[in-house]
């Protein structure tokens, strides 16, 4: 769907709570793998290694990051949803808020907790921001817009991304451990897990309209059948694992 259609899909009050919450899920799920202090995934090592070089905080590093990501959507033509706008400033703030509430904890355990649940939490925060349908977040549309644009494989744009700013993270001083790996391995599934039952049905505003004057429900041909609302709705798709 396109950004407007993504608006005028219906069940608002669902998504956009759906969003929100997800975000800062999202955000909270960041400020347990900061303090976990096992390692973080590629964009974080990038964002905390930023961090050891400016005096502001990892939240407002996240979020002048993802603006400057935004800003390379122009050349690919892109056009950001309402949750691709959500995410730049939502993450941010809720890493901060968040880092400001738990304490880190000094037990090794109690580590190992902070980081496996983080993981958790980070997927069911993604599976909802990506269910709720408003856009790819800026770093997922950057992968997905580099594929389109250069021909080359999904898979092979997002590692590059990934790999990239995880080396450049890690020369500025960025965090990469254990952790770093398990988030690699693991995020993926959860998200895969959790987002069938967190993806809201929503028909596209474009595909409504056809089926309104779908010729078949004017020639009765289905008759006695509502051509609009007995149809199963179609799932906008989801680009990439990490909706970032």
């Amino acid at each position: 769907m396109t950004p407007m259609e993504q608006l005028r899909a219906g069940r608002t009050v669902r998504r956009v709570t759906q969003l929100f919450v997800g975000l800062w899920l999202y955000g909270t799920a960041m400020a347990m793998f900061i303090e976990a202090e096992l390692g973080l995934d590629p964009w974080d090592v990038f964002h905390y290694g930023v961090q050891q070089h400016v005096d502001l905080s990892f939240g407002t590093i996240v979020i002048i990051v993802g603006g400057f990501v935004l800003l390379l959507w122009i050349p690919l033509k892109q056009w950001p949803g309402l949750g691709t706008v959500a995410n730049v400033f939502v993450i941010g703030i809720a890493t901060d808020v968040m880092l400001a509430v738990l304490e880190a904890p000094s037990e090794l355990w109690l580590r190992w907790t902070f980081l496996l649940g983080g993981i958790v939490v980070n997927g069911i925060g993604a599976a909802m921001y990506i269910g709720s349908q408003y856009g790819p977040g800026p770093r997922d549309g950057l992968m997905t817009g580099l594929a389109r644009r250069t021909g080359l494989s999904i898979r092979l744009v997002r590692t590059s991304l990934e790999v990239t700013v995880l080396a450049v993270g890690w020369l500025l001083g960025g965090v990469v451990g254990f952790g770093t790996v398990l988030y690699a391995l693991l995020i993926g599934p959860a998200v895969q897990a959790f987002l069938p039952l967190l993806t809201v049905r929503v028909t596209p505003p474009r595909r409504l309209t056809s089926e309104l004057v779908d010729p078949s429900a004017v020639d009765g041909e289905g008759e006695g059948e509502d051509p609009v609302g007995t149809r199963t709705p179609e799932l906008a798709g989801c680009d990439g694992q990490r909706p970032a």
